[in-house]
Order: structure tokens, then sequence, then C-alpha cells
């Protein structure tokens, strides 16, 4: 059996937290997409972590942790990022990296730069990580698979040397900037070989096998539906497909075996770059004041450090958010730091251009779009501690009820704190 932990709005939601939950009785773990531009954060027994490469299931022993074929491998951040955890006396994880993951080279991360500084004003607000170039790359057929670090070396300086040709010309003309040396990236190359053989396999193979074991595995998405290249808030979005349906391809495995989509949904909303985001709290006093609460340790980028946008709940952009992923059942996080609050304003529709709805437009429409606020009554006290639903007070479960009847899909967990047993399970009211 397959379970997929996703995203339903625009990342941060804490699908760091909830894998790392659900890994307790999980065998394998596999991160699909994405690379090392967003972090899931996770704090549990050996102390507080910001994974950005890992599959968050590496704190499990009985665990094997996968990058599949759908990830932009950066392998010294891999690397750096295995060495932390036993230096934080984390036992070594067993790794395994996929055969044809593709590898982000450090180019991506120069020419995501450039491009970026290119733009100014109109920048997508990348982390200048380097995945749009990489999955550009990809797409192009110009960049490199694993498997082609063990290729004759011939060969691999005659593909270095076609792809330096694009990339060179670009540098020079478009960016003003130092051409590439073929030396230096058979360096690098050779570099990442030796870095990576030990992890590397055929995961999907492996995967297969699995399933016909019987094992129990997760697959751990970046990001969230709203981010979604094909159906997010394009072009302000990632550059992978951030949904549940995509784990098949991106780890290579049958699509009917996903049997479980778990919808990862924040108690409010952030965002971190730019973008349409209709319920965002637009009063900076405000906004700072729920920053600094959220989260475990502050509403602050996990990869760049940087303050994230903060707003009210979106029931449209979840609702839609959820029937995107295909969503079986939702884990709401990050509730506990909204206890301050006397009233809790939720997003219930939008108006555009004197209209109101309750559905989920394209870009064009949302960038005219206006929150339509409803407030409910706040809980005012720490609800962190509190393991059983109907201990919450009436106010919070009200909360919690209201907004699964707007979304329209079963909240089995509530998160009510940052650790990995501050977590309440469910039964829907759906």
């Amino acid at each position: 059996m397959i379970k997929a932990i996703v995203g339903a709005n625009w990342g941060d939601e804490g699908k760091g937290k909830i894998t790392d939950m659900l890994s307790q009785e999980a065998d394998i773990i596999v991160r699909f997409q994405g690379g090392s531009n967003a972090g899931h954060t996770i704090k549990n027994n050996y102390g507080k972590f910001a994974l950005h490469m890992l599959p968050s299931g590496v704190f499990y022993s009985h665990t094997t942790s996968i990058l599949g074929n759908g990830v932009a491998l950066n392998i010294p951040y891999m690397c750096r990022e295995i060495k932390a955890l036993t230096d934080q006396g984390v036992p070594k994880p067993h790794i395994l990296v996929s055969d044809r993951a593709q590898i982000l080279m450090p180019y991506h991360i120069l020419f995501d730069e450039c491009e970026e500084e290119r733009l100014a004003g109109k920048a997508f607000g990348s982390t200048k990580s380097g995945i749009a170039p990489f999955y550009s790359d990809k797409y192009a057929k110009t960049g490199f698979q694993v498997q082609e670090l063990f290729m004759e070396r011939a060969a691999l300086r005659e593909k270095v040397e076609r792809i330096l040709v694009q990339k060179n010309i670009l540098l020079k003309h478009l960016y003003n900037r130092p051409e590439l040396k073929g030396d230096d990236v058979m360096k690098t190359l050779e570099e990442y070989r030796d870095m990576v053989e030990p992890y590397v396999c055929d995961t999907a193979e492996f995967l297969h096998q699995a399933l016909a074991d019987g094992k129990q595995i997760l697959l751990e998405g970046q990001l969230g539906a709203l981010k979604d290249t094909d159906h997010g808030i394009y072009p302000m979005v990632t550059s992978s497909s951030t949904l549940a349906a995509y784990g098949a391809i991106g780890a290579g495995v049958p699509p009917y075996a996903i049997t479980d989509i778990i919808t990862v949904v924040k108690a409010y909303s952030s965002a971190v770059g730019g973008g349409a985001f209709v319920s965002e709290i637009l009063d900076e006093a405000e906004a700072e004041e729920l920053r600094k609460r959220g989260g475990d340790g502050g509403e602050y980028g996990a990869t760049t450090g940087r303050p994230r946008r903060v707003g009210w709940f979106d029931a449209v952009a979840t609702r839609y958010g959820c029937m995107t992923q295909g969503t079986t059942e939702v884990a709401f996080t990050v509730m506990d730091p909204l206890g301050y609050l006397d009233e809790i304003p939720i997003c219930m529709g939008y108006e555009i251009d004197g209209k109101v709805t309750d559905r989920f437009p394209n870009t064009t429409g949302l960038e005219r779009a206006k929150p339509v606020l409803r407030k409910l009554p706040g809980w005012k006290c720490d609800i962190s501690g509190i393991r059983e639903f109907d201990k919450l007070p009436a106010e919070a479960q009200n909360y919690v009820n209201e907004i699964e009847r707007l979304i329209g899909f079963p909240i089995t967990y509530v998160s009510n704190g940052p650790g990995r047993d501050d977590i309440i399970k469910r039964t829907p009211q759906l």
C-alpha cells in the first residue's frame, strides 16, 4: 500500500511532521519531486531539523529513504544533510538514489541567480537553488542522469562540450558572465560520481519488489498544489508537479497502488515568493504578529530564512488544492499559534469584478480577486498538549468542524504543536 503526503496550498503546510509521524509504521519513504529549494522542518527526540533534500523518514532505523527519478538531485547537499544528521546523533539513514534521477549542477544555481537578477522587479521570487534551470535542462534533454556519471569518460566529455556551447553563449552574451570550462564541469561530475556511488540503485525495481512483498510506502511531496506547474498559480509556480498523481511518475510506481492521499492543510495561510495570495494580511503589524507566533519558531523559510507572507485560512484555495490532489483525508496543522486571537477570519469566497464566487479561478481571475471574510470566535488559550479532540475548547472544535465543512474533505489529524507527538486523531464529521 502507498500513501502520498502532499500539500493543499503554497507549501509550508507541515508535511515534514506528518511524514515523520507516519514513518513510524512505514517501511519506505520516497521523495518524488522538487529539490533543495524548500525545506521540511521536523522536531523530534533528536532535536530540530530542516531537511531539504532527504525524505522526512530518515530518523527511523527501520526505514529506507529513497530519492526518486523525479527529484532535482543536489548531490553535495544530500551528503551534507546525511552528515548533519549523524553529527547530531541520528543513526546513519539507509538512503537509495535512483539511477535515473537528474543531477542539479552548480551552473543551474548560477543561471537561476543570473535570471532573477536580469528580471529585477519582475522576478519570480526564486530561492535561487537552480530548480527552474535544472528542470529546463531535464526536459530539453540537456541534463545529466545519475547513470551517466558511470558512462565511458570520452562519451561523457563529448556531452559536456556539446552542452557548454549553449550555456556559454547565454553566459557571455545575455548575462555578461565568465564562460564555463569543460575541465571544471568534468571534475565536478567525477566528484559527484564518487559521492553518490554508494547510494545508487534501480529504485523503481526496488519499489515494485517492495509492493509485491507487502511493504508500507510513503510518498513525500514538496510545496503544495497551488505551486504545481500545470494546476497552480502559473507562472508563480515551481518547475515540477507537486501533485500526488505525479508520485507514480517521480517514484516509478503504479498509479493504482497509491491508495491514500493525505493532504496537509494549514490552519492559516503562508507563502514564500511572489504570486496571487488573496487572503494575505496586508497590515504589516498584524501580519508580523501572526508570523512571529506561527510555524515552529516563526514563519521564516527553512531554506532562505526570509519572512513568509501570511494570511487567513483560505477555504476557496484549500478546497481546490484538495480537489487537485485527489485527497482521501486531511491533516490539519499549525493550529496552536491562533490562540492569541479574539476572532479568527476565514476567507469564504472571492469577489471578482463585483461577483462573489467560491470557485478557485485561473491566475488571470485570481489577480483581480478580493477576499470575502467571515470571523469565527477565537479560543484565547494555549491548546498545545491536548491529545483528544473533544478536550479542545469548543471554539477550537468549531473552527476545525467549520473548515472541514467548507473544504468538503475529511479532517483526520489535527496538529497542535511542533513535536512529533503533538497530534490529535479525529473522527471526521463528513
